[in-house]
Parts: structure tokens; C-alpha cells; sequence
């Protein structure tokens, strides 16, 4: 089952979305062409007086992905994950930075340093951070073109550090409900890898288990929780983690050494969640927001496997929830090439010889092209990777490694699906 289709009339106005089935009517009948490629959009030839139903846009954001969901009363006809590359733009920062000191400790000629005289203004995000925001909002908007969307729902997820550390802090009266317990266990999930520390078992039943236990002075501090299975867990009993992994050195310095590590994770998108909420906002729609413990609950009552498009469609208030899709679209920030003009070594010096090439017309790095010709031909949804003056294209796929063999093709064989905008895309299989 896959994603229903965008559909605009002769004037822009952005319809119901509809089957593939009924898109492909269209188009083969000749009343309705192709608009856009990825998220797959139809234009019709004529205009449509009737004026569409509104939609509901649902948004799970997390630190390395974002899940979106589009639903239509009870019915998610829509879906799409955002995998972002704020590790990637912190990592060229980090180089850029250290190639800078670098210099300057050498008495070569540099910038001068600039942070003394900068002041941020109010409510100034770290670029990676604010790279979460800038790509979530562009999809939103980007869909409010395409699709009627009436409401937007968001989990505004939060990890309070303080209550997780000691629940008793200021009363726990808001677990001694339905949903008693699951931002904690959810916390360590995410910390833990949902696997047992012990022996490392995967998809079981995982048990909440104190490192020092509460019988010899250990506290429910998140900093003395962990994860175990069920066998684990009773083979450990009372005694501490040292006593339990005598034998086992290793294990044991690296579970004392993640159980006091910051969850970078959710300190980021405890950094975000507000910032994305006001942004929102802005967009002149209802904002709904729940809870990553209503998130969670809602799926589980409704038997629905893990996923970021899943937890995105079960955001806010869910009764039912009928999933009509199970191909999400894939979307990875790939960013929009290098605004350097002189290429840098390891250490910092301009690379000799290296001379900015004329743009190819008409081709950009980052353009998604079928290969249609050639020894390579029947390539599809690849993206060019580098550029030649002299008309053979690198091509690789965003999930290859930069390691592997990357693919030529000429720019006589290849053909046009989608341009350069930022991101690469693919379906889940």
C-alpha cells in the first residue's frame, strides 16, 4: 500500500489527495500531468469548484528523525520520515574551527576571531539544532501547498532532567494514571538501546533494574536504572552491578560509564520543541500537542508496530486510527553543496592547482536522474554526485557509502526526475 497521491487543480488549489489507482487514470487519460515528482503531486486540466475536506498534519519530531503523517479522519493516507544531518553540519563546524586555531597558533594569516563583539539574539539555536527546525518547518509548508491541511499536532516531547533523576522531587501525582511509568521507561529505552546491558538481548521483554539496588542504599535516580531481561534480571538479585560482572570487566566499566552520559538526544530536542511549537504556530493553523507518554500509549492500545511515521500518526487525541499506507517516503537532508571556493588541505592550506570550474547548464549536484542509456542503464532514482565540464556525471545513491564504487554515466544518457532542493528520496521497502 502505498502513499495516496497529491492532486492540485488548473489553479494551485490543493484538493483531497487520492489513490494511485486514480492518479494513474488521470494521467493516462490525459486529464492530469505530472507537477512534482517527489512527494509524487498531479496537476488537472481544469478547475474544481468543490471545496476540499481538511486534513489533519501530524509531526513525531526527534533528534535524528522526524516521522510526518497525514490523516484524513481516521485514515493516515500519507507519510514521510525526515532523517536530518545536524550531526554532519556540527562535525564541519567542529573542522572548520580547529583549521582556524590552527592557523592562528601557527602565525599564518587568518580571520580574526570574532565571538567578543557577537551578541546572539533571543532564542539563537546552535546551527544543528536550528537545522532541525528550518527542515521540519519546510516540509510543513510544503505540504500546506499541496494538501488541504486544516490542523497541525505535535509531540512536544520532554525529557524533564530533574524528575527523571528523582520522581519524588515535587510529587509523582501525574503517573498514578494510565500512563504511570512511561516517560521514564521510555527515557531509558532510549539510553539503553532497548536492549539488556547484560547480555545484550534483543526484542524481549526488557525489566527496569537498579545498578545499586534499593536494599543497599541504591535510589530510583535515572543515573542507577538500567535495562535487563527477565533472566538477567532475577540472576542479579540484590547484589550490585561490580559483585553480578566479576568477571566481566569490560561490560561493567561500560555501563558505569553510560549510566551518568547526557542523552544527547533528548536534551536536543528538549533544545527544539519550543522553538518548532512557536513556528508552527505562525502558520495560522490549530497546533495540538501531546505528550510522548500519550504518543505511546495510543500505539500500543492500538497494536501498531514502532516507527517515527507511526508514532506521528498516534500524536494528540486517537480513537481509531486505520493505517492506508505502509511505503512511507524516505527523505534525507543532504544540504546544498560546498559555498567554498578554495579547497583546503588536511592541515589548512589552499590545494595548489585547484581552479572553480563554470557550472555544467542545465545539471546541479544533487539532481536525482534515471540513467537510460549505457553500460550502467536502468539506474533509477540515483543522484549525481559530481558535475564534469566534460560530460561524464558521478552517480551514487544516498544510502551508499562514500567508500564504494561511484558510477559515471554521460549527460547523454541520462534523464531529469527530479532537481537538486536539498534532499535525497527513496521508499521504505
Amino acid at each position: 500500500m502505498c502513499n495516496y497521491v497529491f492532486v492540485l487543480d488548473a489553479n494551485h488549489k490543493p484538493l483531497n489527495p487520492c489513490r494511485p489507482v486514480t492518479a494513474r487514470k488521470l494521467l493516462t487519460a490525459g486529464k492530469a500531468a505530472v507537477y512534482r515528482r517527489y512527494p509524487f503531486t498531479i496537476i488537472l486540466k481544469k478547475q474544481v469548484e468543490a471545496e476540499p475536506k481538511p486534513m489533519s498534519l501530524k509531526i513525531d519530531p526527534g533528534s535524528k528523525m522526524t516521522g510526518l503523517a497525514i490523516v484524513y479522519g481516521n485514515q493516515v493516507v500519507w507519510s514521510a520520515e525526515i532523517e536530518h544531518r545536524g550531526s554532519k553540519i556540527k562535525s564541519a563546524l567542529d573542522s572548520r574551527r580547529a583549521v582556524r586555531r590552527s592557523r592562528r597558533n601557527r602565525k599564518c594569516r587568518y580571520r580574526k576571531p570574532r565571538f567578543n563583539n557577537r551578541k546572539r539574539p533571543e532564542g539563537w539555536l546552535a546551527p544543528s539544532l536550528q537545522h532541525r527546525v528550518a527542515t521540519t518547518m519546510t516540509w510543513v509548508l510544503r505540504l500546506i501547498k499541496l494538501t488541504p491541511i486544516g490542523s497541525i499536532s505535535q509531540e512536544l516531547v520532554r525529557f524533564d532532567t530533574q524528575k527523571l533523576q528523582n520522581p519524588e522531587i515535587s510529587g509523582i501525582e501525574y503517573q498514578q494514571g494510565e500512563l504511570m511509568g512511561y516517560e521514564v521507561r521510555e527515557y531509558l529505552y532510549q539510553k539503553w538501546d532497548r536492549q539488556c546491558v547484560y547480555c545484550g538481548a534483543h526484542s524481549v521483554k526488557l525489566e527496569i533494574e537498579h545498578i545499586v539496588p534499593k536494599s543497599k542504599g541504591g535510589t530510583n535516580r535515572v543515573s542507577n536504572l538500567t535495562l535487563a531481561c527477565h533472566r538477567c534480571n532475577q540472576a542479579k538479585g540484590n547484589l550490585n552491578a561490580q559483585d553480578f560482572l566479576l568477571g566481566k570487566p569490560d561490560v561493567l566499566k561500560r555501563i558505569l560509564a553510560r549510566a551518568k552520559q547526557p542523552l544527547l538526544d533528548a536534551a536536543a530536542v528538549n533544545s527544539t520543541r519550543w522553538k518548532l511549537y512557536q513556528s508552527l504556530k505562525k502558520t495560522g493553523l490549530s497546533v495540538e500537542v501531546g505528550t510522548g507518554g500519550r504518543t505511546k500509549y495510543n500505539r500500543i492500545k492500538l497494536g501498531l508496530p514502532k516507527s517515527h511515521w507511526i508514532d506521528a500518526a498516534c500524536v494528540g487525541e486517537v480513537a481509531t486510527l486505520e493505517i492506508v499506507t505502509r511505503q512511507p517516503l524516505l527523505i534525507k537532508a543532504m544540504g546544498h553543496g560546498c559555498r567554498q571556493v578554495i579547497q583546503m588541505d588536511g592541515i589548512g592550506f589552499p590545494r595548489k592547482g585547484y581552479k572553480p570550474k563554470h557550472p555544467v547548464k542545465g545539471w546541479k549536484t544533487g539532481d536525482i536522474v534515471n540513467v537510460v542509456a549505457g553500460k550502467n542503464a536502468g539506474l533509477k532514482g540515483v543522484r549525481i554526485k559530481t558535475v564534469r565540464a566534460k560530460g561524464n556525471f558521478d552517480l551514487i545513491g544516498a544510502d551508499q557509502d562514500s567508500s564504494n564504487k561511484v558510477l559515471s554515466a554521460s549527460r547523454n544518457y541520462i534523464q531529469c526526475v527530479h532537481r537538486q532542493d536539498g534532499y535525497y528520496y527513496s521508499f521504505a521497502k
